[in-house]
């Protein structure tokens, strides 16, 4: 497909243009095998020079134009992807404007909850978090990505209509509702052992940075890293129990390959604001990241709604107003609030 889209740039057309070329004109440009050529001329012959096939709506190809960019630099690149959810998320997505995170499918109760704070931090800062739907780690972030209101992107091992684990059926409706399902499994198609291996470069093609989260020796999730690597991407590893055999594979990736990612809202702060508008109820962005004081100050957020004086803020909230005074006019310079007559505050 990439052959074809080069030499239809090349020659100022494109992928129907080239359909109608002659026969010798196309053995010349492509280079293609004698049996490549004669096959293509059959179904040139048999679909008529203007073919109008049938095709699923909800179906990507190489030639759309929502076609991620990171599927293109694959060694195999997928020949189509089915999807289901908010298909605006393919602009962020076809940027690389996305972080992925990988982990075990048994960790500890450590692993879960940090994937979970992680998935739900990156939420709030507006970002797309990718996964692939597997027990364990890859839930776990996606509710996480759930509960921050965010937008969360599954990359499946299996064709849309089953779900893997079953138990997952919900969550996987869940991230469909909120979020995007993508898969390279037509409806209906056999999922094999490989079906989950391979989509992994696709979720990390899919992001600007990959973290692992807890995983042991030999998980899929290093297939993950490594594609990471391959592929160009930024790698991130948790540190975790030395002694525990879930976290000897990603610990491992802390000698040589991984940064170590040691608390998740520090961690997104330094990331910046993601593609994707906050949905935390707070639009302020300073420096790109939403206010920490006012992610972390709710009952504060509450009353802003709809606009309060500063007195009725300090009688509502038990507090000074000389104190609540300083905090307003800060959260008002990193753009959070809007200040209006009569000392009254509203969000921006």
């Amino acid at each position: 497909m990439a052959q074809l889209q080069r030499v239809a740039l090349e020659h100022g057309t494109d992928l129907g243009g080239l359909w109608t070329w002659p026969l010798d004109q196309l053995r010349m440009a492509l280079r293609w095998s004698d049996q490549l050529i004669c096959a293509l001329e059959r179904h040139r012959q048999r679909l008529g020079p203007d073919p109008r096939l049938p095709l699923p709506q909800r179906l990507l190809l190489p030639v759309d134009s929502q076609w991620p960019k990171g599927f293109h630099a694959l060694d195999r690149p997928p020949m189509m992807v089915f999807w289901e959810g908010n298909d605006s998320l393919f602009a962020p997505l076809g940027s690389g404007h996305a972080v992925a995170v990988v982990g075990s499918r048994r960790p500890s109760a450590h692993g879960l909850r940090a994937a979970e704070k992680l998935g739900e931090t990156l939420a709030r800062a507006g970002w797309p978090v990718v996964s692939g739907l597997a027990e364990g780690i890859d839930a776990a972030v996606h509710q996480g990505c759930l509960r921050g209101g965010g937008q969360p992107v599954a990359v499946l091992g299996t064709p849309l209509e089953r779900a893997y684990p079953p138990e997952h059926r919900q969550l996987q409706s869940d991230v469909a509702r909120a979020g995007l399902l993508i898969t390279e499994l037509a409806p209906g198609g056999r999922v094999q052992r490989s079906s989950f291996a391979l989509r992994n470069r696709l979720l990390v093609a899919l992001a600007q940075t990959v973290v692992v989260v807890e995983c042991p020796e030999g998980s899929g999730a290093l297939l993950s890293a490594k594609a990471a690597k391959t592929q160009g991407r930024a790698l991130w590893a948790m540190p975790a129990d030395v002694l525990r055999h879930s976290a000897r594979g990603s610990n491992q990736l802390l000698i040589d390959q991984a940064r170590p990612l040691l608390d998740p809202e520090q961690w997104v702060e330094g990331l910046g604001a993601g593609p994707l508008t906050p949905l935390c109820g707070v639009q302020g962005l300073r420096n790109g990241v939403a206010s920490h004081k006012a992610l972390h100050d709710p009952a504060l957020m509450t009353l802003l709604e709809d606009g309060a004086t500063l007195q009725q803020l300090a009688q509502g909230l038990g507090r000074s107003p000389a104190a609540l005074a300083q905090q307003l006019v800060q959260l008002e310079l990193e753009g959070v609030l809007k200040a209006e007559a009569g000392m009254r505050w509203r969000l921006a």
